[in-house]
């Protein structure tokens, strides 16, 4: 039984591709979606703003499950990539739609110091510590209350990471707050505090596909970025900020991401594609315009906002091949994400904008997924 959370007005449908709208709510849903290997209850939230679009929202891992939002003809579709049932996203996802902590991105060796002391994290990327270990925020269950603000249905999600999770130092107290916005926006806001000096880099990770179904090669995609990080073989930073003007990494303008994607190039093959940080053109903490895609096929467009300084680019290269949504089968470049964030392996390069969190400190970031339509 679906148990129906701050209910305002009528009904609305949106389903897959087919979706359809016909009168609308401003609600939450809750509802029964599996249990994990530990026994434990996982429910699947649903936002609904008043204009019928949705987005199904997991107490694990924050994940997005689903988000559908109308296309040129005013039509719902679902954008980004998941599965049907809980089953995969604990054993087999590529962090679909999953909120990622304690640190986003890699870390080199799996080790950092902080006031000269030596941290030592999992290695689960190679060599590297990837997106806070192998238990991250996206393998977490998370305390979930469902509010309402004045610009829409939202859910608050709240988790403790105790001192030593994963090898990080401190508690950090984490909120993350999930917006449904009547302009059709998703909107993330991150707040963190902590009681020991730690390091904190908080993203998400949907994977989008503008058209819901085949790959993204044909999406034109602008990067409000001058300069990249290029990386080396295990896709570190090298420390460089290298100009994107005359590289495949050139996205000042609006480019298919098929353009180059395959070019003969020591950074596109060291990331089987794009996998790579963009230093974005603003500054720190300000709420500003990262990137837009665009689908020619379905005319819906997409904005990235964020306070963040940097936009980790993932062109979807090794998604392989899994039983996806609707029956939809995906593989590689089936979907793309976009990750706010701070620059990886920050810690070890003190050159770079600082990720360090103190106590008496709140870390604050948002990230803004806002969708529109052109003809």
């Amino acid at each position: 039984m679906i148990n129906r959370i701050l209910l305002l007005t009528g009904a609305a449908c949106a389903v897959g591709l087919a979706g359809c709208a016909t009168s609308h709510r401003v609600s939450t849903d809750v509802q029964p979606f599996g249990t994990t290997t530990n026994g434990e209850a996982v429910n699947v939230y649903t936002l609904h703003n008043s204009k019928g679009c949705e987005a199904r929202i997991l107490n694990y891992g924050g994940i997005v499950v689903s988000l559908t939002m109308p296309d040129r003809d005013g039509k719902l579709g679902d954008v980004v990539l998941g599965f049907d049932n809980f089953a995969p996203y604990q054993s087999n996802s590529p962090y679909f739609g999953a909120l990622i902590g304690r640190y986003g991105n890699r870390i080199a060796n799996g080790k950092f110091m902080l006031d000269q002391k030596t941290y030592t994290l999992a290695q689960n990327n190679g060599p590297n510590n990837l997106h806070g270990g192998p238990v991250g925020f996206d393998k977490v269950i998370w305390d979930v209350k469902p509010i309402h603000t004045k610009a829409g249905p939202a859910l608050k999600l709240h988790y403790l990471s105790k001192d030593g999770d994963q090898g990080f130092p401190g508690n950090l107290d984490v909120t993350a707050v999930y917006t449904l916005t009547d302009d059709d926006s998703l909107r993330l806001d991150y707040t963190a505090k902590t009681d020991k000096p730690t390091i904190c880099n908080l993203t998400q990770h949907s994977y989008f596909n503008l058209a819901g179904e085949g790959d993204i090669l044909n999406h034109e995609l602008q990067i409000f970025a001058d300069r990249f990080t290029p990386v080396n073989s295990t896709q570190i930073p090298t420390g460089e900020l290298r100009p994107v003007k005359g590289t495949p990494f050139d996205f000042t303008t609006p480019t298919k991401i098929g353009a180059h994607i395959n070019d003969d190039d020591q950074q596109i093959k060291y990331g089987g594609g794009y996998d790579h940080n963009f230093v974005l053109n603003k500054m720190p903490g300000d709420l500003s315009l990262a990137a837009r895609v665009t689908d020619p096929e379905s005319g819906r467009v997409l904005e990235v906002w964020t306070t963040q300084p940097g936009l980790q680019f993932y062109s979807g290269n090794f998604i392989g091949d899994l039983p996806g949504k609707y029956g939809i089968e995906y593989h590689n470049r089936s979907g793309f994400a976009l990750e706010s964030q701070h620059f990886p392996d920050s810690p070890n390069h003190p050159e770079f904008p600082s990720t360090v969190l103190r106590p008496g400190e709140t870390y604050h970031s948002t990230i803004i997924y806002r969708f529109k339509t052109q003809p």
